[in-house]
């Protein structure tokens, strides 16, 4: 099958530290290449990947700091697709919805995977208009917001199984890795950790829009001798990181569409302890990869509870749920229906035809 993958310009694929859509598409499109099939990514030029490269920019748009229009790269991208699309059976997007207008008049396979919280008013217009784009969504939960649209399929993240090994061994610390905003919660971590006397390492990132956040609210509790930034980490120390840990703390308050980070962990044989928001109950099977919780007291009390959750056992589920080679497989079960229907169809042009009536998607 010959498949283009389209990535976001914000990171390279990998990324080279935070980043998680990249971070997916990398271990996608990995995949999908040992699996014999024919694979171009669209990403920046400093991605690294078995498949061809078609880069719009020369590195990724989060370490530049001299480009001053990243839409106008990401249209130089659509216009380099364009130019090849000839050459594929597919076309796999995973930069949201730019794309809409331009693929849904053409007579081309696509899909687009959409990794954001789908909680925006405004999408619920965006999906009515575009109601044959075909979607996959990384979580049913995620679906929630916009029943409306076009969902082909769920398709849960996967990593490689060998990217991060099994440690059996834990130290005596909790671990908090992602990246520091309001809806993440560290705050909450923090709070636990010191509850339970254990000391917690933060390892994340602090983007533009959240340094306000981490300077006025979260650095004041950092002052604590329990309590270590660490700052953004690599992929190769997060195996160190998370596989030394007792437990990852997840202890959201937002609906997140997945939550990479607790596959991570439970590759390592680390639990994970989160709270019950967006994708958590759909990753976390409670009692036995972790816990799911509620609230500050029932998150102590997980964490004192830990040793019941067998690391072992946490390795066998990211094994038997979470691994590259089942996310490809339904992946791929995908593509071959939605390239089957498109030969058997043609692209009906949105608004043909002249008409006095005034449509409204509100």
């Amino acid at each position: 099958m010959r498949i283009a993958q389209v990535s976001p310009l914000e990171e390279s694929v990998p990324p080279k530290t935070y980043g998680g859509t990249e971070r997916v598409v990398a271990y996608l499109t990995e995949e999908l290449v040992r699996q014999g099939h024919e694979v171009t990514l669209f990403a920046s030029g400093d991605s690294c990947s078995s498949a061809r490269l078609v880069a719009a920019c020369p590195q990724a748009l989060r370490s530049d700091a001299t480009c001053q229009d990243r839409l106008a790269l990401q249209l130089v991208q659509l216009k380099m697709l364009l130019d090849h699309m000839h050459e594929f059976d597919i076309v796999h997007f995973h930069i949201d919805y730019l794309h809409f207008p331009v693929m849904t008049q053409l007579d081309k396979a696509f899909l687009t995977t959409l990794h954001g919280r789908q909680d925006v008013r405004e999408l619920q217009s965006l999906y009515t208009a575009y109601n044959r784009a075909p979607l996959v969504s990384i979580s049913h939960a995620q679906r929630a917001p916009v029943p409306m649209a076009n969902w082909v399929g769920t398709v849960h993240h996967g990593l490689p199984p060998h990217l991060l090994t099994f440690e059996p061994r834990p130290g005596r610390y909790l671990a908090f890795l992602g990246r520091i905003s309001r809806e993440k919660r560290v705050d909450r971590a923090i709070e636990i950790a010191k509850a339970c006397r254990l000391p917690l390492r933060i390892a994340a990132k602090v983007d533009k829009n959240d340094l306000r956040y981490f300077e006025e609210e979260v650095r004041p509790l950092l002052d604590h001798p329990l309590i270590e930034f660490v700052g953004e980490i690599s992929q190769q120390a997060q195996n160190h990181f998370l596989g030394g840990a007792l437990a990852l703390l997840f202890p959201i308050d937002w609906p997140e569409p997945f939550g990479l980070v607790m596959i991570e962990a439970m590759a390592c044989g680390t639990p994970v302890i989160a709270f019950r928001q967006g994708s958590v109950p759909e990753v976390l099977r409670h009692g036995i990869n972790g816990y799911v919780v509620n609230s500050i007291a029932e998150g102590v009390a997980a964490v004192r509870n830990i040793s019941r959750i067998s690391r072992h056992r946490c390795r066998e589920e990211f094994l038997n749920r979470f691994t590259a080679e089942r996310m490809t497989r339904q992946y791929v079960a995908i593509y071959e229906k939605l390239i089957a229907e498109t030969a058997h169809k043609m692209i009906i042009p949105f608004n043909s035809g002249v008409t006095s009536q005034t449509t409204h998607f509100f």
